[in-house]
């Protein structure tokens, strides 16, 4: 099925630059959690993209996705990998905003700020055991539902129920690149939620079932390394798609030389 993305809702308030093909916007974590509080005061949908190496790389290939990036609400660099490339070619951006640490953050200010949280994706049990360790973490977070991301095609309507059932404010969907991403485009409008991630591997850290790099080599760009080393099966997709996101930097870099 071809997915046609929807159009923004608003007009970006931020810049934005162009890697290889990709629109990435130029914002901070801050602006980011702004934003999503604007997002959901407007109780519009809205798509948030957080776009890595291997997302370069895909949108490259798959047409479908590109259109949905470059279609959605906001980009975010996501990994060292991003804002290495950008420097590379002469837009740089100020900072990785990943979707880890997005996810982290909006939960933390979920009891807050009272907006609700619906996690779906990951193998089965994954998602109600990250919901299990976040509220031990902050107790007072609106984590309303869960759902594993094992599903088939006829299982969208009951899935797209129960999310509405729920009624978050933020749907966190752990279901990779590009699934997450077209669901999303796909559902859009059904959905009705103010803000819609998708986030990889971020319940699988949440839950405890993938260790986070330590706090040094996160702040040196080395989390993917970690993460490999950790679970190189499951990584592996994922690390083939680098020489290629690479090359591609490289000679787009010479070529602006």
């Amino acid at each position: 099925m071809t997915v046609m993305a929807s159009e923004p809702t608003e007009r970006r308030p931020f810049e934005s630059i162009q890697l290889l093909g990709m629109r990435f916007d130029c914002v901070t974590m801050d602006s980011v959690l702004a934003l999503a509080g604007d997002f959901i005061r407007s109780g519009k949908p809205h798509h948030i993209v957080t776009g890595d190496a291997s997302m370069v790389v895909s949108a490259s290939q798959d047409p479908e996705l590109s259109r949905i990036i470059t279609n959605a609400d906001l980009v975010t660099p996501d990994g060292a990998g991003i804002l290495w490339a950008t420097r590379r070619v002469g837009t740089p951006v100020p900072a990785k905003v990943s979707g880890v640490d997005i996810s982290e953050r909006l939960i933390a200010l979920s009891g807050e700020k009272g907006w609700r949280i619906f996690f779906f994706g990951a193998a089965p049990g994954v998602a109600d055991q990250a919901a299990v360790r976040m509220r031990e973490r902050y107790p007072q977070a609106q984590i309303v539902g869960t759902r594993d991301g094992f599903f088939k095609a006829e299982d969208e309507p009951a899935i797209i129920a129960q999310i509405r059932e729920a009624r978050p404010d933020i749907l966190l969907l752990a279901l990779g690149i590009p699934k997450q991403e077209k669901f999303i485009a796909r559902h859009r409008e059904a959905l009705g939620v103010p803000v819609m991630i998708g986030v990889g591997g971020t319940l699988d850290v949440f839950s405890g079932t993938v260790k986070r790099a330590p706090v040094w080599m996160q702040n040196i760009g080395l989390e993917w390394l970690y993460r490999t080393a950790s679970d190189p099966k499951r990584r592996i997709k994922k690390l083939s798609l680098l020489p290629k996101f690479c090359i591609m930097a490289f000679r787009a870099g010479k070529a602006g030389n």
